[in-house]
């Protein structure tokens, strides 16, 4: 029985193209991009003309790009590095912004935290004239709901800065720095083919963002350390590529998303849609959360394993925990649908017959484990 892999918003298969234009950095162009001699120079080019490209798919200037090591520390650089005293998000964003909110909340600072609708999108109000910062993500990465963030960043006061997580936008759907009208915007290589290990930082210029690692001038200082060149050449190459398919993955993300959602409440019944309605315009469509009403979505993740099917019940970073999800629990899911709820999340990959093997298997794991 082959594995069906519906995990794609914890992380994706690297692109042969993108490990074939690595692979050269990893064995002949790898010396340091900060040495003097023609190792490092030719090292240090690689990088400069990955930052150039990914930030022009970004619509953002070169300079305005900081390689990191994933979405978690460029998340956590631009809030501690934005140091805000006032703070406004939503508990529907990544626990790697939420996290670092709760340890600014802890130290003094005041946050306030806004619900959201049924459909996952932030239930949105103006914030107070003294607010420093509003985090909004770019799309969520359980439920694919897209926020409101260009209107959000229309309303703000003058001094107000917004940090945007696109993880779950860029590669998926289209995405641009300065016509979102954000101060800082975050992206993950991992998850739209790129490599593990490697994540950007986008930050609008004359932007005061104070670094919290010492120890080096790369990058401006704003995160010191030796780059990884072949990293950020793959991340490079796997948004490039993303964009160039953006409309034809899109389409095949929503085929797909629509296919499993009715093969589910067909053979599944009831089953319960937690986020944007099926062929909803505001939706990052590689996301389906469903929940299951007389399962426990522990148990039934275990089964599906077994099944050779792989889904998640929330992020990959709060996976083991066993905690209702907050980002249904913001939406007003009640406990019932709540503690039953998977993501199913997609690639533009895959093929129809997949989804239909993965709805047959998803079915008779939902039937065992409701019938105990």
């Amino acid at each position: 029985m082959e594995p069906v892999y519906l995990d794609h918003n914890a992380t994706t298969p690297l692109r042969p193209e993108v490990w074939e234009r690595m692979r050269p950095l990893m064995l002949e162009t790898f010396g340091n991009p900060s040495s003097a001699h023609a190792f490092g120079r030719k090292a240090r080019q690689a990088l400069e003309d990955a930052r150039e490209k990914a930030s022009a798919l970004l619509g953002a200037h070169p300079d305005e790009l900081t390689f990191t090591s994933g979405a978690t520390e460029a998340n956590n650089l631009a809030i501690f590095g934005l140091r805000p005293a006032r703070a406004v998000a939503s508990p529907i964003e990544h626990p790697c912004v939420v996290e670092p909110l709760r340890r600014l909340e802890a130290g003094g600072a005041a946050v306030e935290w806004l619900p959201a609708d049924e459909r996952g999108v932030i239930a949105w109000r103006e914030p107070a004239a003294d607010a420093d910062l509003v985090c909004v993500m770019l799309a969520n990465h359980e439920t694919g709901a897209v926020q409101p963030v260009r209107a959000i960043a229309a309303t703000l006061p003058k001094g107000t800065k917004l940090h945007c997580d696109a993880v779950q936008a860029v590669g998926k759907i289209g995405v641009d720095f300065h016509e979102l009208g954000a101060t800082t915007l975050t992206a993950s290589a991992h998850k739209f083919g790129g490599p593990k290990g490697v994540g950007l930082l986008l930050t609008r210029r004359g932007t005061d963002l104070k670094p919290h690692t010492f120890g080096g001038h790369q990058q401006g200082g704003r995160r010191p350390g030796t780059e990884p060149v072949a990293l950020a050449v793959g991340m490079a190459a796997a948004l490039e590529i993303a964009t160039r398919d953006l409309a034809a993955n899109r389409a095949a993300l929503a085929a797909h998303r629509a296919r499993l959602w009715d093969a589910l409440r067909r053979e599944c019944a009831p089953v319960v849609l937690n986020g944007p309605e099926i062929g909803a315009a505001d939706v990052a469509p590689a996301a389906l959360n469903v929940s299951f009403p007389g399962c426990r979505a522990d148990l039934l993740l275990m089964s599906l394993d077994l099944a050779r099917v792989a889904c998640s019940t929330g992020s990959a970073c709060s996976s083991g925990s066993l905690l209702p999800s907050p980002v249904l629990r913001a939406m007003g899911v009640p406990d019932e649908v709540l503690k039953s709820a998977l993501r199913f999340s997609f690639s533009p990959a895959q093929t129809s017959a997949e989804i239909d093997e993965a709805a047959a298997r998803i079915a008779r794991c939902v039937r065992m484990t409701r019938n105990g």
